[in-house]
């Protein structure tokens, strides 16, 4: 699994029979390869079966910020969130796009948000730091840190 796991989700859990996980999975190995046209199509099945699951919302956000349609991304985070306010990797990867179109107020909520219950892991210290940096850069008005993927 890579970008950071997924956005803190962790790895899916496997259960064969349902046939959103191959469905999952199949997207997952299609982004590893960097088709991210074809992982799409596969979260749209995944999603076609379960349609309120907000991590294949985040995968596909993930996977619309990849291939630079970025208001697909936004609107997908922002469905996820809907169905999960904690997803914390959303309100991640919305505050960063949501920087990159120039909207700072909706940033820093979603920043904040992400904060207020920051993943657990080993490598999300890096992470959480970026967050924080960008952050008070947005509240000081400095220039915030490059956003991220």
């Amino acid at each position: 699994m890579s970008w950071w796991s997924r956005l803190t989700s962790g790895s899916p859990k496997r259960d064969s029979k349902t046939q959103r996980i191959d469905y999952l999975n199949e997207a997952l190995a299609l982004e590893r390869q960097g088709d991210f046209d074809a992982a799409l199509t596969s979260y749209r099945l995944a999603l076609r079966d379960h349609p309120n699951d907000p991590k294949i919302l985040q995968n596909m956000a993930i996977a619309f910020s990849k291939t630079g349609r970025l208001e697909e991304a936004i609107r997908s985070y922002r469905r996820a969130l809907e169905l999960d306010p904690a997803l914390s990797g959303s309100h991640y990867g919305l505050a960063f796009l949501l920087l990159k179109r120039g909207d700072s107020t909706g940033a820093s909520r979603h920043l904040e948000a992400f904060l207020s219950s920051p993943p657990d892991g080993v490598d999300t210290g890096r992470w959480v730091r970026h967050a924080k940096e960008t952050l008070v850069a947005l509240q000081t008005g400095a220039d915030s840190p490059t956003p991220t993927e």
